[in-house]
């Protein structure tokens, strides 16, 4: 990816460093994800036990609850800090993109703020450690990330800067969804049908943040002429890869789609590949009337 010639965004807050600080009583808004989850579910495949709980699970949504104020950090990145200097610079890209499609539609997008931890941080939906990966926390309006899930994506066989960046493009797609009200038009419907099609709807969100990805990628790359030979390859190889069936099958355990909450590997890239090859958000109604 040619992300060095990008602008970087300044809304991101570096808390590495800093410790986890103390894990907080309580909820707050319910947390989404994209890559986050992962190394939970796998722990849940093993264990027999539903951990993903831990987490928040899919769906989404602010709950009306005081938001925490968590703790300063630093709001610039190192110049020889290439990971932060890289996530900042696609940050960037997803505001001028996101900023450009709502003004054509006649709105105004709320940019989020990126926060980059180690271990574990405190948000406004409670305390979260890093093996639930990154994720978006609707309470606050932020995305936070530690960087070391990189390492893990690499390890699952998602290397490549565009799968990093799509992972990135993904939570910030929850950001849009939760502007757009989506977020919470599915958490009150979550809370009124049974397990089975409450998963179903969070499949449909994870869905619709892997479309507003690709996206994002496709605007990316007219605007700023950002992808190189290879990226699509490495985000849809990443799509894969992150599948819940992949996941189940990696975790020596059978595929069950009752129990997916982010989507197979099939409909990932599926509904990623429409957003790069459309660059239209309406095309990306995964719920086509279901909330």
């Amino acid at each position: 990816m040619r992300w060095k010639r990008a602008r970087k965004s300044q809304n991101v807050e570096d808390r590495r460093g800093q410790g986890p600080g103390r894990p907080r009583r309580g909820g707050g808004a319910m947390k989404v994800g994209g890559g986050a989850g992962i190394i939970l579910l796998l722990l849940s495949l093993f264990l027999g036990q539903d951990l993903t709980g831990l987490v928040g699970g899919g769906g989404g949504g602010t709950a009306n609850l005081p938001q925490l104020a968590p703790p300063g950090g630093s709001t610039s990145i190192r110049d020889d800090d290439e990971a932060g200097q890289f996530i900042a610079s696609i940050l960037g890209t997803t505001e001028d993109v996101w900023g450009k499609l709502f003004q054509n539609a006649g709105q105004q997008y709320q940019v989020p703020k990126l926060v980059l931890f180690n271990d574990g941080v405190n948000s406004a939906c409670g305390f979260t450690s890093s093996a639930a990966g990154p994720f978006y926390c609707p309470g606050d309006s932020q995305v936070y990330i530690d960087l070391g899930f990189f390492r893990e994506l690499q390890r699952m066989g998602a290397a490549g800067d565009f799968a990093q960046a799509y992972v990135l493009a993904h939570e910030v797609g929850h950001h849009v969804q939760n502007q757009l009200g989506v977020s919470m038009a599915v958490q009150r419907k979550q809370r009124t049908v049974p397990k089975v099609q409450a998963n179903r709807l969070s499949v449909l969100t994870e869905l619709q943040a892997d479309c507003y990805a690709g996206v994002w990628a496709h605007h990316a790359h007219k605007q700023f002429q950002l992808l190189e030979p290879g990226d699509l390859e490495e985000g849809m190889n990443a799509a894969a890869k992150i599948g819940d069936d992949a996941l189940m099958r990696s975790a020596g355990r059978r595929a069950h789609p009752d129990a997916f909450t982010h989507g197979s590997s099939e409909q990932r890239q599926t509904w990623l590949y429409k957003g790069l090859e459309s660059g239209d958000p309406l095309v990306c109604d995964t719920f086509g009337g279901a909330v």
